[in-house]
Order: structure tokens, then sequence, then C-alpha cells
């Protein structure tokens, strides 16, 4: 499915998520108070982790960037990732009462989290420094 030994496979997996975090990040911490009747989600809550996404996505970016990629730098985003993909369930279970557009928009998103923290794990588990160029 996807060549995981390929050198700039990881590479491609850190850039795919720098950019989905900094789009998600700039539609949520902008748009919380239209989001908010929408998604049925507080926009306090949507701000905050659109706040939380653009220093995020400013990091995996650098990583991305830097050659060679640091595996512990992957390492913590695999960690970040896992742990948004878990909290964003969590919310659902933890009382608010989104829209059903709410609903989809936190598993969705955790969804993606959760593929982009896997295929980050496959990369980082066949990456070797010389092939990372």
């Amino acid at each position: 499915m996807f060549d995981t030994s390929h050198p700039n496979f990881l590479r491609r997996v850190l850039w795919a998520d720098a950019i989905a975090s900094g789009a998600s990040g700039l539609v949520m911490a902008a748009g919380a108070g239209v989001l908010e009747s929408f998604l049925g989600l507080p926009g306090d809550l949507t701000r905050a982790s659109g706040l939380i996404l653009l220093p995020y996505a400013a990091i995996v970016a650098v990583v991305a960037a830097r050659a060679p990629i640091s595996r512990a730098a992957v390492w913590t985003i695999i960690v970040a990732n896992a742990a948004w993909a878990v909290a964003s369930i969590g919310l659902l279970v933890g009382g608010l009462a989104p829209t059903a557009f709410g609903y989809a928009f936190v598993i969705a998103q955790a969804l993606v989290v959760a593929v982009l923290a896997e295929l980050q794990y496959a990369g980082v588990r066949s990456f070797t420094p010389a092939r990372a160029a």
C-alpha cells in the first residue's frame, strides 16, 4: 500500500501533518464563532484547539524540513498525535452535546490524526538517517 522504505516517505507524512494541522488550526482559531453553532462545540474550545494546532504545525514543519530528521522528534509527534486522537474521542463521551456534524467533524479529524500517527510510526520504524535526505 505505502512504501515506507522510500527515502522521502517519513518526510512527506510529516509535511502532510504540518499542512493539515496548520490549515485546521487557522480555520478553528479564526472561525470558532461561526463553527460553534454549526458543530455544537463551545467556541472557546474550538478556538483553543486551533491555537494549539498552529505552533504544533510549525514544529512539525521544522522537523520535516531538517536533514536528517530527528527520530526523537518524530516519536514525540507520534505520541502527540495519538494523544490528540484519544482526547478527541474522549471529548465526545465526556458530556458535550455536539450536533451531528460536530460528531462527524470530531470523529473524522480523530481518524485522520490517528492515520497520520500510524504512518509516522511505520515511517520511523523503517527510517535510517542516510535515507532521509
